[in-house]
């Protein structure tokens, strides 16, 4: 941990889209620090593309897509994509969304009766405000859940045939075959960039375990300063830590990179 650079070499130059992670990445302690936004418009302003690959629900990304300084929202762990045109939102999904509901509404049942073992867990406040994952509510509105519960709960789930991954503050779980990391490819790949320009004109912002395969394909991949709870059990880590923790490691992120001339 101590030989990860917190400083970006002359390479970074060249990255003109930025993906990052939103919960305690963009955000710190439950609140969207104002140096996030301030930090997303310089991005913005200096003609840098910048993306929110997050797990967030739909309703919260409805609310990013149409307020914050970003250009595009993927969704649910890649389930769908948000992004203006022409000065108006669109949804869209490679899933029909009533076959995305369908699993959905099978995979809740299937949940609460995992969740009927461990009384102290309940699925998370937004739940109904999600087309596609069932989240467990690990640390938003609850004291942290302890990391041995979590991988357990996570293993039953997998044991189910569905995806789960763990962030810093849910479990969210899914059947189908997207991914942050499949959606953000195919994404960028629409935008018009070759698997070549991918590796060395993108870059993503995380701090949990459910970012490590993003620190995987990308590798100008940035850690905001929180992610080290997590770094003796990632089997992927970011190129690079940052000195603060969540957006306030963004912001300093946003700088080093805008300082590169």
């Amino acid at each position: 941990m101590n030989s990860v650079p917190n400083e970006l070499s002359q390479d970074w130059k060249e990255i003109d889209w930025v993906m990052t992670d939103v919960d305690d990445t963009l955000t710190w302690e439950g609140r969207l620090p104002p140096e996030t936004l301030i930090a997303l418009q310089k991005l913005r302003d200096a003609g840098k593309k910048v993306v929110a690959v997050t797990g967030a629900c739909a309703g919260w990304c409805d609310h990013i897509a149409q307020l914050w300084p970003v250009d595009a929202v993927l969704g649910e762990n890649g389930a769908f994509i948000m992004e203006k045109k022409e000065g108006y939102l669109t949804l869209r999904s490679d899933v029909p969304l009533d076959h995305i509901r369908t699993k959905q509404d099978k995979l809740k049942s299937q949940v609460l009766e995992i969740l009927s073992e461990y009384p102290e867990l309940e699925l998370t406040l937004d739940q109904s405000y999600r087309l596609c994952e069932v989240a467990i509510d690990i640390g938003q509105n609850r004291p942290k859940v302890d990391d041995q519960v979590i991988e357990e709960v996570v293993a039953k789930i997998h044991a189910l045939g569905a995806h789960a991954t763990a962030s810093s503050i849910h479990i969210n779980a899914w059947y189908g075959e997207h991914s942050k990391r499949a959606t953000t490819m195919a994404f960028l790949k629409e935008k018009g960039l070759s698997d070549h320009e991918i590796l060395h004109r993108a870059c993503y912002v995380g701090d949990s375990m459910n970012d490590q395969f993003m620190f995987e394909a990308m590798p100008y991949s940035v850690g905001v300063a929180n992610i080290k709870h997590y770094w003796d059990r990632l089997d992927h880590h970011p190129s690079v830590v940052m000195q603060q923790p969540g957006g306030l490691g963004f912001s300093e992120f946003a700088e080093k990179l805008l300082a590169l001339k």
